[in-house]
């Protein structure tokens, strides 16, 4: 499953990652972007140290599981 995570800095500098399932590939840099943006002119988020207040960055993550049989 993949997950786009979007990474911001607090009032405390500290990281406050907001995951998103199953991103749309292939990921739009300038979308990616401006929805960052768009969450910290809005303000919608707050974390135990304080609103968000700067981007840090955003990626993609994937993980694999694989069940062992036993």
């Amino acid at each position: 499953m993949k997950k786009l995570e979007l990474k911001f800095l607090n009032e405390e500098s500290r990281t406050v990652t907001i995951s998103l399932d199953d991103p749309v590939e292939p990921v739009d840099p300038a979308v990616v972007n401006a929805a960052m943006d768009e969450i910290l002119v809005q303000d919608c988020f707050t974390s135990t140290g304080g609103s968000l207040v700067s981007k840090k960055e955003a990626r993609i993550v994937e993980r694999n599981v694989f069940d062992i049989t036993l």
